[in-house]
């Protein structure tokens, strides 16, 4: 009978909530159209990979072999050349901004290269300001270069003078498209948006609007609370979570090659700690700005820039490399990529999930701790 009452009050005040959330536009704005929206700003505004680089291209020398490269460099498809009169245009050209660097062919390049006793000159200038670019460029000019010499050795009848013939192959990414990593890191800043950021405005409503005199003067206890909170969000952030998946894949085209009960479990443990923190801020504050403002800075930015989602964790300091380890974004991101590129990988994902089920028992412990059915 005890436990009939228990479930018929949960059941009770979940319903409640759950009418609350859908007459809220702002919770239906963020559960279902702010996901799909950032799923697209992620998928083709931010985007690593350098196709199309504008390179500059000024010829000094005149014979065949300067003209032959020009043309290999022109049909690369990761450059779009444009040729400039001197150095002197093309580095005001540079200075613009209309070409991410520029490639010199000087006056002595077909002489060098037909005696052959010393290096081919070659110039190369690039935007050092933004130095993932330039070292585009430099690699993207090399790769056309080596290229030609190749192809000039095949036509002159002799083998090519790189002994070594490098196959790469690219494990779980084999078109190497930094969308496919890009877009399952999205859905973990998705669902701390979802789980932290509107949960850490339950309780606070509730103070608030002065309903949580009336919840504590009633004979809910303080699970039953508790309970009613987080079912429905978590309800929300599933329904959040297949959402983005099916955008992912059907629409952006990422390959899925995990289970969905592995993604179930890993997203479950993700929304319980993003559930938990966001109600422990609302629980700890009672006011709806400072929640927000507190998950913004506990959740949502550390989700971004530490859970090596867009940066590379091991690149960052020992100090900061420390506090990703605290943040559970980052043990997610490991997961749903690992899901999502290479499948059930279960040496992997057995950590990440860990990890996230102690963050989960922490932050729904904590906020149990500061619940209290008292007026303070």
């Amino acid at each position: 009978m005890r436990w009939r009452g228990f479930f018929r009050r949960v059941r009770t005040l979940s319903w409640k909530e759950t009418l609350q959330i859908l007459r809220d536009p702002s919770s239906n704005l963020i559960a279902f159209v702010l996901p799909a929206l950032m799923l697209f700003i992620f998928g083709y505004g931010i985007n690593l990979d350098s196709a199309g680089l504008r390179v500059g291209l000024v010829l000094e020398a005149t014979g065949p072999e300067a003209r032959d490269f020009a043309e290999s460099l022109r049909g690369s498809t990761y450059l779009r050349v444009t040729s400039g009169l001197d150095r002197q245009t093309m580095a005001a050209r540079l200075v613009a901004g209309r070409v991410r660097g520029f490639v010199v062919v000087p006056q002595d390049f077909s002489a060098k290269l037909r005696r052959g006793l010393e290096p081919a000159p070659l110039l190369v200038v690039t935007d050092g300001a933004e130095p993932n670019t330039a070292n585009f460029v430099e690699n993207y000019v090399r790769s056309a270069w080596d290229i030609w010499l190749q192809q000039r050795a095949l036509a002159g009848g002799r083998s090519p003078e790189t002994p070594v013939a490098m196959e790469p192959h690219f494990w779980f990414n084999p078109s190497a498209e930094s969308r496919n990593y890009l877009i399952p890191g999205s859905i973990t800043v998705i669902m701390t948006v979802i789980g932290a950021l509107l949960t850490s405005l339950v309780i606070a409503r509730e103070w608030e609007r002065g309903t949580m005199e009336a919840l504590l003067a009633s004979p809910v206890t303080r699970t039953e609370l508790l309970l009613s909170k987080l079912l429905p969000y978590y309800v929300l952030g599933m329904v959040s979570l297949m959402l983005c998946v099916a955008i992912s894949v059907f629409l952006l085209g990422v390959p899925f090659r995990g289970s969905i009960g592995a993604l179930f479990l890993a997203g479950s443990l993700f929304l319980g700690s993003a559930l938990g923190l966001g109600l422990l801020l609302s629980t700890v504050t009672r006011n709806q700005f400072n929640a927000a403002q507190a998950a913004l800075n506990a959740a949502f930015l550390p989700a971004l820039i530490l859970s090596g989602f867009i940066y590379e964790i091991h690149s960052m300091p020992w100090l900061i490399r420390g506090v990703t380890r605290l943040v559970p974004a980052s043990y997610f991101v490991t997961a749903i990529q690992t899901l999502f590129q290479a499948g059930d990988v279960w040496s992997v994902l057995v950590k990440s999930m860990l990890f996230l089920t102690m963050a989960s028992a922490v932050f729904l412990g904590l906020t149990a701790l500061k619940t209290r059915r008292r007026l303070e």
